[in-house]
């Protein structure tokens, strides 16, 4: 078992790496080498995209980028901007010649910690979040089937939607997505990702990323997200919506009709995504009669004596969540991508 990394302009190794992790009933969307792209020429982040390989095959891939900041710290992450990463590997010999890659190099970069995002608990003495769910369900092979599976009072607001008259397309460019991205997260007091981050995705990614948008009768974008297609799946991965979506239940629309698109396509599963506990995005997506799967996040602590918490829910962040609100939209959106790339 040799273990390589695999060269950020080596197309041959990420066509190699890509039929793997298509293959791997362990791997997801965010194991895909695109990201290693996507992570450097978005947001400078040097990439350590590992596989493991026997006798000319690809046994298991990890996909690693440093992330290194003033105000967060510096880490060694599977991976950056991902709800899961970690090892994707069959066998447990390829899954411990990749850890031990990813150890090493931890070290050698002197890191604070090494963070795996993990779907499945691999190791019990590592230390660990347990700040986070995903949410995940079956679609349904008939799509009154999947309207009859939202609780009763979920429902209703979908219909509400139905009944507003309001139009959902898919969208070509990330214009109109970005203006609802950017206008929500500054309500919620956390800075936007760039917008050129939402085109390198569509770009990189092609046919498996894509942009739905929201619009009211009178064509005013209400609502948008932009989703990920993976094997038999779809994953709503980053969403925004104008104040007015709330009241025309553009929102619970929005969802209902990437699902409907979703089951006429034959996909299986809806990724709802990560949220963390105790909050209006968990408690959303429980009321459409999704159940949380805890997700394991494991370290390795190096120069730190215990897990980060670098998220909103940490309340030495609660006065520049504040501040940020207070800003003009237009410098939250200037600023915005300085502060991001270190929060991955």
């Amino acid at each position: 078992m040799i273990v390589r990394r695999l060269a950020l302009d080596d197309a041959e190794g990420a066509r190699r790496w890509d039929a793997f992790v298509q293959a791997c009933p362990e791997a997801t969307f965010f194991h895909l080498s695109g990201w290693q792209r996507i992570l450097r020429r978005q947001f400078g982040h040097e990439g350590y995209f590992f596989y493991a390989e026997q006798d000319g095959r690809i046994e298991g891939v990890l996909p690693l980028a440093e992330n290194k900041s003033r105000l967060f710290g510096h880490a060694l992450v599977s991976l950056p901007f991902a709800v899961y990463g970690g090892v994707a590997a069959p066998s447990a010999q390829a899954a411990d010649a990749l850890e031990q890659a990813a150890r090493e190099t931890a070290q050698q970069l002197k890191v604070e910690h090494l963070e795996m995002r993990n779907r499945i608990r691999r190791h019990e003495d590592w230390p660990h979040q347990d700040l986070y769910v995903t949410f995940r369900k079956e679609i349904l092979p008939e799509e009154e089937a999947n309207m009859l599976a939202i609780p009763r009072k979920q429902r209703a607001m979908v219909r509400k939607g139905i009944k507003n008259q309001l139009k959902a397309e898919i969208d070509p460019s990330v214009d109109r997505f970005f203006a609802l991205y950017a206008d929500n997260v500054h309500r919620h007091g956390t800075p936007a990702m760039p917008k050129r981050y939402f085109q390198a995705l569509l770009d990189e990614f092609g046919d498996a990323a894509e942009v739905l948008v929201v619009s009211s009768e009178q064509g005013e974008p209400l609502s948008g997200v932009l989703s990920f297609y993976f094997r038999d799946e779809v994953l709503p991965y980053y969403a925004g919506d104008a104040v007015a979506a709330r009241d025309l239940a553009a929102n619970d629309f929005k969802y209902w009709e990437l699902m409907r698109r979703a089951c006429a396509r034959g996909l299986k599963v809806f990724d709802y995504g990560r949220s963390k506990q105790g909050t209006g995005s968990f408690a959303f997506k429980k009321n459409w009669g999704f159940e949380p799967t805890p997700l394991h996040y494991e370290y390795c602590l190096y120069r730190r004596d215990a897990v980060p918490q670098n998220n909103p829910s940490n309340a030495k962040y609660q006065l520049m969540i504040k501040a940020w609100r207070r800003l003009p939209i237009g410098v939250a959106n200037w600023l915005g991508p300085h502060i991001v790339r270190s929060l991955g």
